[in-house]
C-alpha cells in the first residue's frame, strides 16, 4: 500500500510540474540558437510496474535551448481514471518541456539514461520540431494510448520517420516472436503482474510479430535503431550515456514460495485434500469450495468485462473466460444451501468438461492460439477435486431425504 501510495503522488507531481512547464518549447519558433541535434532518450526499467519496460522520448536541442518531447503523460486524476483504463480508453499527452526537469524522476530510480543522437538533416530536424510543436498543442496533445501499438515508443519514433526525407531502414532481427513473450521477458522479476497479464489478456497477444512490432519496449527500439540506417547512412551518429545507473533498476526476483506457481500448487493440494475432508464427513470442506469459487466468480467478473466491453484489441477473445467467469459466484455461494444442489450439479458437470477441454486446447498452442502462464494449470486443474467433491455432496443430500 505504501509503494502504490508512492506511485500516485509521483505521478500527481510529474503531471503538475510537466503542465506548468509545458510552453518552454511547444510553440516557439525556431530560433537562431544554431543547429538542432535530435536524439532518442531511453530510459531504464525501475522498479514500479509501469516502469518495468523503461521509457523513451524525444530529445531536441541547440545553443539556446534544450527540450525534451514526452509521450508519457497522463492524468490520474480526470474523472474515472480506473475505469476508463480498464476498458481501453485511457488518454495520454505529449509536452515538449526542459530537459533538466525530465531527469530527477530517472535519477532518483537509479534507471541509466541514454540517449542516440540521430544523423538527422537539419532540415528534417525542423521537420520533426515542427510536427511536434503542433502536435503539443492543447487541441492536439491528446492521444489515444495502446500499450503495445501506441505508446512512449511507438508514437515518438513514428514522428522521426514522418519528419525523415530518407528512408530509415531498423535492424531486421526481432528480438521476441510474440507481444507476451516480449512482456515476460521485461516483467520476468514480477510474476504476479505477469500473471494478471496473462489471465486477462488472451490471443491478441499471441501471435507472430511483423518486422519492428517488438519496438513498443524502449529498450528494444534502442537496440534496433543502434543498427539501423538512413538513407545510406547509420541512423545514430553518436550515443551518450547522460546518466550511468543500472542498466536494469526492477527489483530483485520474487522467491519461488512467493510465485503464482507455489500458490497455485498448494491451492491443487488443499483442493485434492477437500475430498478427502469430505470423505472424513468435516464440514470443513464447504469453505475452500466457497473460497476457491468465490475467488474465480470474482476474476471471471473482470475477465468477462475485458472480453465483452474492452477496446483493448489483446482482451478477447480470451478462452480463459470458460473458466473464470461469473457463473463461479453460483458455486461459491450455492455450496452453503441444500436447495441450490440442481444448479451445483450443473455447474460441476460444466466445470468438469470446461477443464478437460481447456486443458486439451491450451496444451496444443496451434488449436487455441493462447499461451497461458504455467501457474494457470494447478489452479485450473483445482477444479476437478472440487467438482467431484460438489458431486457426491449432492447426492448424499439426495440419499438423506
Amino acid at each position: 500500500m505504501r509503494r502504490l501510495f508512492g506511485i500516485l503522488i509521483m505521478i500527481f507531481y510529474l503531471s503538475c510540474s510537466v503542465t506548468a512547464q509545458e510552453r518552454t518549447d511547444s510553440v516557439s519558433p525556431v530560433d537562431d540558437g544554431g543547429d538542432l541535434v535530435v536524439s532518442i532518450v531511453t530510459c531504464a526499467p525501475g522498479p514500479d510496474v509501469y516502469e518495468l519496460c523503461g521509457h523513451a522520448a524525444l530529445r531536441i536541442r541547440n545553443e539556446k535551448m534544450d527540450s525534451i518531447w514526452n509521450f508519457g503523460i497522463f492524468d490520474f486524476t480526470s474523472p474515472n481514471f480506473i475505469y476508463r483504463f480498464c476498458k481501453g480508453e485511457t488518454d495520454y499527452k505529449v509536452y515538449g518541456y526542459q530537459f533538466d526537469r525530465f531527469m530527477p524522476a530517472y535519477v532518483m530510480r537509479g534507471s541509466r539514461v541514454m540517449e542516440q543522437v540521430l544523423n538527422l538533416s537539419q532540415e528534417e530536424a525542423r521537420n520533426l520540431r515542427n510536427l511536434l510543436q503542433v502536435e503539443s498543442l492543447p487541441e492536439n496533445r491528446t492521444y489515444r494510448y495502446n500499450y503495445v501499438r501506441d505508446n512512449c515508443a511507438t508514437r515518438p519514433w513514428k514522428r522521426v520517420t514522418q519528419a525523415s526525407e530518407r528512408n530509415i531502414q531498423l535492424q531486421d532481427t526481432l528480438y521476441f516472436p510474440t507481444y507476451r513473450s516480449e512482456m515476460r521477458h521485461f516483467h520476468s522479476h514480477y510474476p504476479w503482474y505477469q500473471f494478471g497479464i496473462d489471465l486477462v489478456l488472451g490471443s491478441g497477444l499471441d501471435y507472430p510479430l511483423a518486422k519492428d512490432e517488438d519496438i513498443f519496449a524502449p529498450p528494444v527500439l534502442a537496440a534496433k535503431i543502434a543498427n539501423g540506417s538512413i538513407g545510406d547512412q547509420p541512423l545514430v551518429k553518436s550515443t551518450n550515456i547522460i546518466f550511468p545507473g543500472y542498466a536494469d533498476a526492477t527489483l530483485p526476483p520474487t522467491p519461488w514460495y512467493l510465485t503464482p506457481m507455489a500458490v497455485g500448487i498448494v491451492m491443487l493440494v488443499i483442493s485434492l485434500g477437500t475430498m478427502f475432508a469430505y470423505i472424513l464427513k468435516k464440514t470443513l470442506w464447504k469453505l475452500w469450495i466457497s473460497i476457491y469459487f468465490i475467488v474465480a466468480g470474482i476474476a471471471g467478473c473482470i475477465v468477462a468485462f475485458l472480453v465483452f466491453f474492452s477496446e483493448h484489441e489483446a482482451t478477447s477473445p480470451n478462452i480463459l473466460i470458460y473458466w473464470l467467469n461469473p457463473l463461479q459466484l453460483i458455486v461459491g455461494i450455492g455450496v452453503w444451501f441444500k436447495s441450490w444442489k440442481k444448479v451445483l450439479n450443473v455447474m460441476a458437470l460444466y466445470n468438469i468438461v470446461a477443464v478437460l477441454i481447456l486443458t486439451i486446447l491450451l496444451g496444443v498452442t496451434s488449436i487455441a492460439s493462447q499461451v497461458v502462464n504455467n501457474a494457470v494449470w494447478p489452479m485450473l486443474w483445482s477444479v476437478l477435486p472440487l467438482s467431484n467433491t460438489i458431486l457426491y455432496s449432492t447426492k448424499l443430500f439426495k440419499k438423506s431425504k
